[in-house]
């Protein structure tokens, strides 16, 4: 490039730079005579890149609390922005246990302001495999059957359901629950059976159907003699 070229370049605009040079050193100046705060923010917690066939049987966590030092507006910026905590499972491969560390790098707070800690600086989770396995299913009843009749037996179809989730989860739940069904429907002119369509429960939260959560439930019914 000739040396004309140059200072046809530096000269073009040269009062626009000259604006926006100012306009620069004025917010680095305003940001430099701020007074450096501490305030401590909860920021959510992400997650990434979750294993193919793992699934988290630990407790997880939604947010975290955050100590930062910095300029004022910075920090504003900061809580208006949502920071989050990214925490990023690529190199999870088996099952197991495995802590994450919060620092800087999984925060990402903008610049100008200070990661002191975090609160708590560590979140360790437990990896388990995600299985499907069949629970039997338990018919729960509301009501009372009249004066005079017994409950021989209830059966309900299908008798189990299959459930998925982590593996020692699966293997723990002995039963999924039915909605009651109401003794109080049985009359004197009630048939020996009685069936009713009702949905069933899980009561481990971790754990979910994989089909159709409805049995159909049969109750047969004796009148005393």
């Amino acid at each position: 490039m000739t040396a004309g070229r140059l200072k046809a370049l530096a000269t073009h605009n040269v009062g626009l730079k000259a604006l926006a040079l100012l306009a620069a050193f004025g917010l680095w100046y305003n940001i430099a005579s701020e007074p450096e705060l501490a305030t401590i923010v909860s920021v959510p917690v992400d997650y990434k890149n979750f294993p193919k066939d793992l699934v988290i049987s630990s407790a997880t966590v939604d947010s975290v609390a955050v100590e930062a030092r910095g300029p004022a507006s910075r920090l504003r910026e900061m809580q208006e922005s949502r920071v989050a905590a990214v925490i990023d499972f690529a190199s999870v491969k088996a099952p197991g246990e495995r802590t994450f560390n919060l620092t800087g790098a999984e925060l990402r707070p903008p610049r100008g302001v200070t990661l002191v800690r975090a609160i708590p600086e560590q979140l360790r989770f437990t990896f388990e495999k995600q299985v499907t396995g069949k629970v039997p299913v338990e018919v729960e009843y509301s009501g009372a059957l009249p004066r005079g009749w017994t409950l021989l037996r209830a059966t309900a179809e299908p008798a189990q359901l299959e459930v998925t989730g982590p593996e020692s989860r699966v293997r723990a739940t002995r039963r999924v629950l039915t909605d009651p069904f109401d003794l109080s429907r049985v009359t004197d002119s009630t048939s020996p059976e009685m069936t009713q369509v009702l949905s069933t429960y899980i009561p481990d939260a971790e754990l979910q159907f994989a089909g159709e959560p409805r049995v159909t439930v049969k109750i047969h019914v004796e009148r005393n003699r």
